[in-house]
């Protein structure tokens, strides 16, 4: 018996050495990536103030937050999730680039400071923001971007993602067919300044390579 728990005790602190192995290691990864992130804003932005911070999200996990001060005092603030971000600096020609092009769009639209907007403080809020704000958003860009299909976009109720905002083109009846993003995914992206409706387009492009589409 005594052997037995020796046995189980020394598991117990090779599990907990492991897994304190591997957050440490996670950290590494998540401290090289806000440096690297921090680096190539600054080349691109030579001249401005550049910041930033890790957040980490019970759903998400970290999540890269970023923040430039123009010399005529803009201030523009954007987010990245974890896996894009490693993504970008592993396999992006240019992640300086790719990463400062949502920091000109922001400046594009004309409105000075376009800091992180405040996040919904209840769920009234939180459905007034879905129900006015980014689910017509994303439909008049989804139909913006398609504007000789006929595209179907809806809310919907998916077993396990809960609820979800949904799109297809009509035309389209057999095999994937629909793109479809939980809702909260779509806030994450409109919290972070981040265009809610890219990723349902860039999945409907795809459904359209699927199918031979022009």
């Amino acid at each position: 018996m005594t052997t037995e728990n020796n046995v189980s005790n020394s598991n117990d602190t090779q599990d907990q050495e492991a897994n304190a192995l591997q957050e440490a290691e996670f950290r590494k990864v998540v401290d090289a990536l806000h440096e690297n992130g921090l680096k190539a804003l600054r080349f691109k932005f030579e001249e401005e103030q550049v910041d930033g911070q890790v957040l980490n999200h019970e759903v998400y996990g970290p999540i890269f937050t970023f923040k430039i001060e123009t010399r005529d005092g803009g201030k523009y603030a954007t987010g990245f999730f974890f896996r894009e971000l490693l993504n970008t600096f592993q396999n992006n020609d240019d992640p300086a680039l790719w990463m400062s092009s949502f920091f000109f769009d922001l400046m594009s639209e004309g409105v000075k400071d376009k800091l992180l907007p405040m996040p919904p403080q209840s769920e009234d809020e939180a459905k007034a923001l879905i129900d006015n704000t980014i689910v017509p958003y994303c439909a008049n860009m989804i139909r913006e971007e398609f504007p000789d299909e006929q595209v179907y976009v809806d809310l919907d109720l998916h077993e396990e993602h809960g609820p979800v905002l949904e799109a297809g083109f009509t035309a389209v009846t057999d095999g994937n067919n629909i793109c479809a993003l939980p809702l909260h995914v779509l806030i994450a992206h409109y919290l972070l300044n981040r265009d809610p409706a890219e990723p349902i387009i860039q999945g409907l492009y795809r459904i359209r390579e699927e199918h031979g589409l022009a």
